[in-house]
């Protein structure tokens, strides 16, 4: 039976081409914030004055994570709400931009082959488990918030890990932190969904950074944590 021409065909046909346009807009913010980073980590790894400064200024490395929490706050906060979609994307790039001069020192401590080789690894296992969010038909919400409560005991491991500095601790958090990001690619994924299909047009710019910054973080924090077991060393 051929239901093409009715009314629901039409509204759940427009309902997947509205979220298939602005998903497309997400992932290329998303891969254009990438490309952002890559090209200034990539940049700033040349510069010597620039390494021999982070590396005899320790609170330059602070001062660039405070300004990367300070901007993401901002976007998260106001993206959706009082912030115009324009400044929402510029603070998004800038944002880009700032987390590749603090990842500048990977290219000092891992080889480059590795490095790219880990990045690929990383693109195949976000893009799958984003094709998972998007198409399952599971409620992801309530893993949600495991996934939320598991990243701050990641995050208080971490912290107590830079003082007793345990290397077998460090290998239980980098593999938390990837099963943890890799639950949270997904999870943000559908939650993005349902939130294109459930808001009207005029919210969607925005909703397309604030997207895009959420997919951005669990890809680039998924690829250190990766990086911890199939980076190679320069030593």
């Amino acid at each position: 039976m051929d239901f093409s021409n009715s009314p629901q065909y039409y509204d759940q046909n427009t309902l997947a081409m509205k979220t298939s346009s602005v998903l497309k807009t997400v992932y290329m913010k998303m891969c254009l914030a990438l490309v952002v980073s890559a090209l200034v980590a990539l940049y700033c790894s040349t510069s010597y004055g620039y390494l021999q400064f982070l590396a005899t200024h320790s609170w330059a490395i602070w001062g660039l994570f405070i300004v990367e929490l300070g901007l993401v706050f901002v976007i998260s906060g106001s993206t959706l709400t009082r912030m115009s979609s324009g400044l929402a994307a510029v603070l998004f790039y800038v944002f880009a931009a700032v987390n590749g001069a603090a990842l500048a020192p990977i290219f000092l401590v891992y080889t480059h082959a590795s490095i790219v080789k880990t990045f690929f690894i990383c693109a195949g296992t976000f893009g799958a488990m984003s094709i998972y969010g998007y198409f399952t038909t599971a409620d992801l919400t309530k893993f949600g918030t495991y996934l939320f409560y598991a990243l701050i005991g990641l995050i208080i491991a971490s912290v107590v890990n830079i003082f007793t500095k345990s290397s077998t601790m460090e290998w239980i958090i980098s593999g938390a932190g990837v099963l943890i990001f890799i639950g949270l690619t997904a999870w943000d994924t559908q939650w993005l969904k349902n939130q294109i299909q459930s808001t009207s047009a005029e919210y969607h710019a925005k909703l397309s950074t604030y997207g895009a910054l959420n997919l951005y973080l669990d890809f680039i924090n998924l690829f250190l944590y990766l990086l911890r077991f199939f980076g190679r060393s320069n030593d």
